[in-house]
């Protein structure tokens, strides 16, 4: 009798696992029927990929920023460093407009200083959390204000806009499709299989894991914590840089504005897929079914005018508390 009584706790907590594991999926099919009902314009193909394109920067930057929340980081920043990293790319390429070089040349190398910016803020954040050992809330609060201050200071307080002969050339990165579906979902999908691939199928992948889960017992187990560490805030920073080169094409400018509370939806995304507040555990696909789902949102929302679309981020700000309740009996510490 005693091991029946001992199954059937364990038992529940299989199936209460599992239903945590498909609840996000249930929770976007939900949403899917319901704006089907309020608004017939909701289920048509040109409102679906929109909504998909519109997620595109959001889930790009969410998987980088499912690493470093599986690994028991933060990071704050990434909406200001995106804007930061397009005034950046619109400064170089307009100062190269002028000099005689090939104008795709010039958009390639805006590109690459996307991705390289994107990597050198990442690893200075990564070394600024392991090595000065500062709480990675502490080092991207500050950083958010430092990026956004400069981007403010490039722009005079106004906009970068990018040379129109260079936009022109640069907009098919945004606006192309390639059978069918835009560029930026096609890029979103290759960046979310190779996380879900890094974070399933390597040995990165399970370090980050374990690290979260226990960081002194990863250390005992001799991992590399401080550089897998590194490693996950590189890699976050490189998929702000690759949401921006899709970003900067679509206006073709920079403002103090841009990016704002990207921080905020790329953590909803990240929760609402549930990945753990704490750490240690976490799915990529998870957090692409949470960054559509906030897409239908707020996609419902501007449908129906339910409620006013100024209210869009105190929804998503009322669904990462409401989640982060439901969480916290997922671990101990």
């Amino acid at each position: 009798m005693q091991p029946a009584l001992t199954d059937t706790p364990r038992r529940s907590a299989r199936w209460l696992a599992r239903i945590q594991a498909v609840g996000p999926l249930i929770g976007l099919i939900i949403l899917c029927l319901a704006g089907t009902a309020l608004n017939r314009d909701f289920a048509t193909v040109d409102n679906m990929m929109n909504v998909l394109t519109r997620t595109a920067f959001i889930g790009i930057i969410a998987v980088g920023m499912t690493f470093v929340i599986i690994s028991g980081g933060i990071d704050l920043s990434v909406g200001s460093m995106a804007a930061l990293i397009a005034g950046s790319m619109i400064v170089l390429m307009n100062k190269l407009a002028g000099s005689g070089m090939a104008p795709m040349l010039i958009v390639l190398l805006g590109m690459v200083l996307a991705l390289i910016l994107g990597a050198l803020f990442g690893l200075m954040h990564g070394l600024l959390i392991t090595k000065g050992r500062i709480e990675p809330f502490i080092v991207t609060l500050g950083t958010l204000g430092i990026f956004r201050a400069v981007l403010t200071w490039l722009a005079d307080g106004g906009a970068l806009t990018l040379d129109d002969s260079l936009n022109n050339l640069y907009g098919p990165v945004y606006y192309a499709s390639l059978l069918g579906v835009p560029v930026p979902i096609w890029v979103f999908l290759i960046m979310a299989a190779g996380g879900a691939l890094i974070l399933n199928r390597t040995a990165f992948g399970r370090h980050v894991q374990a690290i979260g889960s226990n960081e002194q017992v990863a250390r005992y187990a001799a991992i590399r914590v401080d550089v897998v560490k590194i490693v996950t805030y590189i890699f976050l920073g490189l998929c702000v840089g690759v949401a921006t080169v899709l970003y900067v094409p679509r206006l073709g400018s920079a403002t103090p504005t841009t990016g704002l509370l990207w921080e905020l939806e790329a953590i909803a995304a990240v929760v609402v897929g549930g990945t753990a507040l704490k750490g240690g555990e976490g799915r990529v696909i998870g957090t692409v079914i949470g960054a559509i789902l906030l897409s239908v949102i707020n996609n419902i929302l501007n449908l129906t005018s339910i409620i006013s679309v100024y209210l869009n981020a105190a929804v998503q700000g009322a669904v990462i508390i409401v989640v982060a309740f439901l969480q916290r009996g997922r671990r101990n510490d």
